[in-house]
């Protein structure tokens, strides 16, 4: 019994145990296969990274010693393949690799890459990983990862913009360094480096950079200098020692405290250096720099580079090949007439800002930024400077294009040049010829170049609306301005050739641009022409060129004319404020800005012209005249071998003779009267033409709706639009041309300015942001 009993508990305890073993047994299995399927996860995805690495270095450029040691300067072509100039200088210093002091190889490195001379891969995996964390941390582009090596190759093949940091490209860089360090030695790889990189004011390489900033070799510099060129590659124009002393001087002291903590200088020698000047051996700022940078050719390849910048790019650093737009016969001309006795001027020191663009598909063919420009090198280029109202000239864009648009306005519209007070306030507003003519049609207001007709239509469509309609053609005026923004907004002659484009294209808007495409060393090619945006009806567009011919024939611009052919065109002048006649009081009865826009088919010419300074004096006799005058003679000579095309009447347009003044319109009897212009569907009971049926195409953006305008405004406006709108803003500080008012009345206006309605615009001041800065005794000129 015993036994059996022993025999029941021995069975009973076996099936214990094999129960405990069973349960226990599945948990570890578990994580046993976790384990397995993790680190087979891992050996795929280190298997596919290294094949994708494979697959990406495989279609890596090619890359040689040539390139290795050549310079990192772009290009500039015409469109027609012919090359035009390097941004880089003609001179460039090479220095072999037993010329370059131990002194600067210790700065370099202790500064970009103090791991270098024991990189044995040309990457670094330490740095990469350092940086990959300082960046999650920061959540930006903080800390680079690269080697001198890397740096290299991408100076050489590749480009430096952010938008080129694919994973594609850091493979083929990582794979390219590695080739590199393969192939050369350390030394030699920091000569290419030490040569190839910019060092600002077109110079490449340090051998090249110590005789520009300090006129010696490298061998002769001292520790503080040899450490400010190490530094400069980071940020070349910021760590300018001439322009910003005190950034350069940061950035020389953080080489400084590298090659101090890297042992490479003694803590005598780290405080000896950061005490000197950075100014210390410094040559003067050079000034000479026609042998680097043709002085006709400064404005355009000033706006080039910064158009390169925008899209992303590195024109110094980057060996791209840039297709300009720039008609090279065409610059010259009209550098030639600014700067020789053939078109008058008040004095030498007036000066001058011209755009000529081609509307058809926003090219700018040439610019001129002024008159007897000096030698220096990306100066100040008057053809895109906002600070200045741009007068009458902006009556098409803002007050009649508009009105057209979303009014269905004909050109017989009556309106009454009658004086005028701004709503809301006690500003009295003069034409340019202080007097009030009547009524009259829109027409005649706009060929004579009337005030108060234009401020009344602009009331009428509603500075929000006008606002939006200028926009879409690049024209920033800020919706809160006040009704004399309707006869002088500011903006530069690039944006209103590009906006007066959209009338010559009958409608449609190209962005004036500069470059027109850009190809990357890796053979990549970017092409940047559009098919343009429809920013009006045709019928506006029609409708407004037609009313501008006759500016040009029997208006305000008739020194423009050019016998035969057909063209368009608006003039503007600005006058000054009372705060500038309080200082020169015999400028009173002088414009201090005039403007021309001109235009055909082929090409649209913008032209202001005035002085940088009230000092300088002010436009008085044929002065008056030189930018109708400058306009006329380059067009005549654009126009030489172009096809003389009129424009052609869209069937959304009907064309009659009207009795002279007739209200509402009527049709003339026997032939008589005015030819007038309406929008079909919108002229009165009467008035028909022989035109086909009605043009649905012409209507496809008609939008009277301002809700409607501010998507396609939002779609269609460009950035550099956005970028200008603060400086347009703040632009506003001296001149509108409403005639000018005292000090109180602007205080006054302004008050009532924030009560008022945006959309009516019932009472909004004359000025845009501070009250008319006019004078109530005069008004603008024509």
């Amino acid at each position: 019994m015993a036994n059996n009993n022993f025999d029941s508990n021995h069975e009973s305890m076996k099936r214990e145990s094999r129960k405990d073993y069973q349960e226990k047994q599945p948990k570890k299995h578990l994580w046993t296969r976790i384990v397995k399927w993790s680190l087979l996860i891992v050996l795929l995805l280190i298997v596919s990274g290294i094949g994708l690495f494979a697959f990406y270095a495989k279609s890596a450029p090619s890359i040689s010693q040539n390139q290795l040691q050549s310079g990192g300067t772009s290009s500039l072509y015409n469109d027609n393949g012919k090359f035009l100039l390097s941004l880089g200088s003609e001179k460039r210093i090479y220095v072999r690799g037993n010329k370059i002091p131990q002194r600067l190889k210790d700065a370099v490195v202790s500064v970009e890459d103090k791991r270098f001379y024991k990189d044995k891969l040309g990457i670094d995996p330490i740095r990469i990983i350092g940086s990959t964390l300082t960046n999650a941390k920061s959540n930006s582009i903080a800390a680079g990862g690269s080697t001198i090596t890397q740096q290299l190759v991408k100076l050489t093949v590749f480009s430096t913009a952010s938008s080129q940091r694919t994973l594609k490209r850091k493979a083929q860089e990582a794979w390219l360094a590695m080739k590199v360090q393969r192939e050369f030695t350390h030394d030699q790889i920091l000569e290419f480096y030490i040569n190839k990189i910019y060092m600002n004011y077109g110079n490449y390489g340090m051998g090249t950079a110590a005789n520009y900033y300090y006129n010696k070799p490298l061998s002769q510099l001292d520790l503080a200098q040899t450490a400010l060129l190490a530094g400069m590659p980071n940020a070349p124009v910021a760590y300018d020692p001439y322009l910003y002393p005190q950034r350069a001087k940061y950035r020389r002291n953080v080489v400084l405290s590298a090659m101090l903590d890297n042992k490479k200088i003694t803590q005598s020698q780290y405080n000896q250096a950061t005490k000197e000047s950075i100014k210390s051996g410094l040559q003067p700022q050079h000034t000479d720099n026609e042998n680097r940078i043709r002085k006709i050719d400064d404005p355009y390849i000033k706006e080039v580079i910064a158009e390169v910048k925008k899209k992303g790019f590195d024109p110094y650093n980057d060996n791209l090949k840039i297709t300009v737009n720039i008609d090279q016969a065409a610059q010259n001309k009209l550098y030639q007439l600014a700067n020789s006795n053939q078109v008058p001027f008040t004095s030498n020191k007036m000066q001058i800002g011209s755009t000529i663009v081609d509307p058809t598909n926003g090219h700018v063919v040439a610019i001129l930024g002024g008159r007897h420009l000096p030698s220096v090198q990306l100066g100040l280029d008057r053809a895109v400077q906002t600070g200045r109202s741009t007068g009458s000239s902006i009556k098409p864009v803002l007050d009649y294009g508009p009105a057209i648009q979303y009014l269905n306005w004909s050109t017989a519209k009556m309106i009454d040049d009658s004086k005028y007070v701004y709503p809301g306030t006690n500003i009295q507003l003069y034409d340019w010829d202080n007097k009030y003519d009547g009524m009259m049609t829109i027409r005649h207001a706009l060929e004579q170049s009337r005030n108060v007709p234009a401020v009344k239509t602009l009331n009428k469509v509603g500075v929000n609306r006008a606002s939006v309609f200028a926009k879409r053609m690049g024209i920033n005026v800020p919706t809160n301005s006040g009704l004399s923004v309707a006869i002088g907004a500011n903006a530069s002659s690039l944006q209103m050739a590009g906006a007066y484009s959209a009338f010559a294209t009958m409608g449609i808007y190209h962005k004036p641009q500069f470059v027109s495409k850009i190809e990357t060393p890796d053979g990549l090619v970017r092409n940047y022409d559009s098919a343009g945006v429809r920013v009006m009806k045709k019928s506006t567009a029609y409708m407004i060129t037609d009313m501008l011919k006759g500016v040009i024939k029997s208006g305000s611009g008739k020194k423009a004319q050019i016998k035969g052919l057909y063209q368009a065109g608006k003039t503007g002048t600005v006058k000054y404020s009372d705060q500038d006649l309080a200082k020169f009081p015999a400028y009173n009865s002088t414009p201090k800005d005039s403007w021309f826009m001109g235009y055909t088919q082929n090409y649209v010419m913008g032209v202001w012209t005035g002085y940088d300074n009230l000092k300088d004096g002010t436009i008085s006799g044929v002065g008056e005249l030189s930018a109708q005058l400058i306009y006329k003679s380059m067009m005549n000579y654009l126009m030489q071998n172009k096809p003389n095309v009129d424009w052609q009447k869209p069937d959304s347009v009907i064309r009659a003779k009207i009795v002279k003044n007739s209200n509402p319109p009527q049709v003339a009897p026997n032939g008589s009267g005015i030819w007038q212009l309406f929008v079909r569907g919108h002229a009165p009971v009467g008035i028909t033409d022989n035109n086909a049926d009605y043009d649905e195409d012409d209507e496809k953006t008609d939008s009277n709706n301002t809700n409607s305008d501010n998507n396609s405004q939002s779609r269609n406006t460009s950035n550099d639009t956005n970028n200008e709108n603060g400086s347009t803003s703040q632009s506003n500080r001296t001149e509108h041309n409403s005639g000018r008012v005292n000090n109180n009345q602007s205080s006054s206006s302004t008050n009532q300015s924030s009560q008022s309605s945006t959309t009516t615009q019932t009472n909004k001041p004359a000025g845009n942001n501070n009250g008319s800065t006019g004078n109530k005794g005069k008004g603008n000129g024509q």
